[in-house]
Order: C-alpha cells, then structure tokens, then sequence
C-alpha cells in the first residue's frame, strides 16, 4: 500500500523534490477509504488501494528518474536499503507483535493461519500463498486471518524488486531514457490489463484482483505519468484547466467508490480498475503539478495530510486491530477500533519508522545489513517456535 510515503533521494544522488502536502492528503483519502471498506460502511473503499499504487509508483518512478538524470545510473544497494529502512522495522514490530498477541488470546484457527501466513509475509509473497490455498478475497475478512490485508504490500515491494532492475537496464541501453520508460510502462500496463480481462472468474476474481502480473498496470500507470513525455503532456492537456480536469478525476473517483461493490462489479475486471488506476495516476500528477488547485488544496487540509502521513503504520496495524475488537460490529465498535489503529500507527512512525528511516546510523551499511539479518533470522525463529494448536478432531463414528 508505498510505498504509502513519497521516498526522497539524498542530496548526493538526486535534487530533493518539494514536499507536497496534496499527496499526503491523497494517502489520507486512500487509508480512509480502505478503514471504511474493512468496516463494511463503503462497500468500494478497497479501490483507495489502487491509490496508493498509482502513489507508489509515481514517487518511485520519479525518485529514480532524478538519479539517473543526476549519476546516469540507479544504484540498487542505496535504492533497496532506503526501501528496507523505509518499510521492513515497521513491519516487522507489527508482525511480531500481532503474532504473540494472537498466540496468546486468539482462536486456534486464528493461530494456526497466522504461522502459517507469517513466513510467507516476511518473503513477500503471501499474495500467491493466498492464492495457492484458494483464499477468496471477497468473503475471507473473517475472524481467522490477521496478515491477509498485506497481500497489497507483497504487491509493492514484488514491484520495488524489479521495477530499479529494469530502469537501470534502460538506462544502460540508450539515452532517451524518459521516453522508453514512458513506452515500456505504457506497454506493460496494457499486457497486465489483457490477462485480467483474460483470466478472470465471474465467480470469484480473487486471483485478477490480487494477482502481481494482474495488478501492474495499477502501479506502472502512477509510474508512466512520472516520466517527463507524459508531464509534458499532461501539462498541455490541461493547461489552465488544471483545476477543473483534478476536480473532475476526484468526482469520478468518488463516484465509482461508491459504486463499486467488488464481486458484484464485473466491470471493475473487464477495464474498470485500469481506469480507475489511470484516473488516479493522472489526479497524483496534476496534484504533483499544480498545488494550487481547489482539489490540491482540500488534499492538503491538515486532518487528512496528518492521516496520510500515518498511512503505512495505519494500513499494517488497522485489519489485525479490527479483527481482534471486531470493528464491524456498528459504528461505535469501528470508531474504537479505528482510535487503536491510528494510536499504535502515530506510535509506530515515532517510536519506529521515523528513528530508524532518519537518525540510526546502525541502520546504514554494513550494521545495517547485519541489523536486516537479524531481524529477518529472528521473525523465522518466531514462526518455528511457537507451537500451533492441533487441527479440530472430526468424530467420524457419528457420520452416517
């Protein structure tokens, strides 16, 4: 879900981009809408997650285009350990913490799935793990499963992987370096479409929806609209009219969040995210833009700026806190809930991410290399050593 925060080069690779405070107020927009949705009051807030894609891959893309602008090249070492710093000690405190919590009070199918799916978080991969045990996404926000919301940042860092390790063989390959990341997204993105319109199931379209290969185009798009052809088009497309075009992409937006009903919209799977995900790149580029707009300057209302910059601790903590406290039980069950998430995420940023992302200097090179063993050998002890309760007994006498 950026990652959820814009990621910032150094001085020494790239020049540092103003801060914009529209886009903290659009990650704002997202987490509010996936709250919402998880809560079951807006049925299509799950589409507030291909704005954090569209975010994502925009911040990135542009990250990276600056440095090869700068040095001619991306370096992939600095890249991934801005990424781990950014994302993994937040992760981890979560993982750690959500697992002995529910070992300790949780259900014995909530303990079970939780070890089980925890490994397969901290590889990345616990979209396909999903996917391999037929986990419908539509009707598995049950009781039993804690870690099912990360299949979207398995998504992310899948893409955060590949994604430096393409533009640095581009910008190997030739000069025009803009333009052939702008065609290569542009082409990717139409391919990530055609086998979503190929490979969904009326039935279920889990494996479309959660799907990487299926769900590229969500963050190449955020990243095609970061490139400088398609700024400069955007640029003349709207012109003075940068207001009204953000306005009308915000409308439309909101229109098909409260649309939007996941299975029940088969269009969503023939085309409908893809346009939703191009609407959102193009609002994030005209909010990058022009800050000045009526759109970018509701975005940068202090409540929701605050909110979004609390978005990725939000997002991790939020499902296994309205699990536990059962927030769909009315409002006044999902405000609680709401107030312990936004709680343990400000707790999160400060205590956690922030310290560690800006200020440890163990955090960097080799220590920092140590440190990320460490924590990745510690969270697979974790998973090993806690004993899963045994499967429910089945009294087979009785059958017949």
């Amino acid at each position: 879900m950026t990652q959820l925060q814009p990621t910032m080069a150094t001085p020494a690779t790239t020049g540092r981009r103003p801060h914009l405070p529209a886009l903290d107020g659009l990650r704002g927009v997202a987490i509010l809408g996936v709250l919402l949705f998880h809560t079951g009051h807006l049925p299509g807030g799950f589409l507030g997650v291909d704005l954090f894609f569209a975010l994502s891959g925009h911040l990135i893309t542009d990250l990276l285009l600056r440095e090869i602008e700068t040095t001619g090249a991306v370096s992939l070492v600095a890249f991934w350990g801005r990424r781990v710093r950014r994302l993994v000690p937040a992760l981890a405190t979560m993982l750690a913490g959500v697992t002995m919590l529910v070992w300790a009070v949780g259900p014995p199918d909530m303990v079970r799935t939780t070890l089980a799916d925890g490994p397969w978080v901290q590889l990345n991969l616990v979209n396909w793990h999903l996917l391999a045990e037929s986990a419908g996404y539509w009707d598995r926000f049950g009781p039993s499963r804690v870690f099912e919301h990360l299949w979207s940042i398995a998504v992310e860092e899948q893409f955060y992987l590949v994604w430096p390790v393409l533009l640095l063989i581009i910008a190997r390959c030739g000069r025009r370096v803009d333009l052939w990341v702008a065609a290569t997204t542009a082409a990717v993105s139409v391919v990530s479409l055609v086998l979503m319109v190929t490979l969904v199931s009326p039935a279920d379209p889990t494996r479309v929806y959660t799907g990487t290969d299926t769900r590229a185009f969500s963050l190449l798009l955020g990243a095609m609209v970061a490139t400088r052809p398609m700024r400069a088009l955007l640029a003349r497309v709207a012109g003075r009219r940068a207001g009204v075009m953000s306005g009308a992409l915000a409308i439309g937006m909101g229109t098909a969040w409260s649309l939007a009903d996941g299975v029940n919209s088969a269009w969503l799977f023939t085309g409908g995210l893809f346009v939703h995900s191009l609407a959102a790149a193009l609002l994030v580029g005209l909010c990058a833009r022009e800050s000045r707009t009526t759109v970018a300057s509701v975005l940068a209302w202090g409540p929701l700026r605050r909110l979004g910059l609390v978005s990725y601790g939000l997002y991790l903590w939020h499902w296994p806190v309205f699990v536990l406290l059962s927030a769909q039980r009315g409002w006044a069950r999902t405000a609680a809930a709401c107030a312990v998430s936004i709680g343990l995420a400000v707790l999160s940023k400060y205590l956690v991410e922030d310290p560690i992302r800006f200020r440890a200097r163990w955090a960097r090179g080799r220590s920092g290399v140590l440190a990320f063993a460490a924590v990745m050998a510690g969270l697979a002890v974790l998973w090993s050593v806690l004993p899963a309760p045994a499967p429910a007994a089945i009294d087979i006498s009785r059958l017949g």
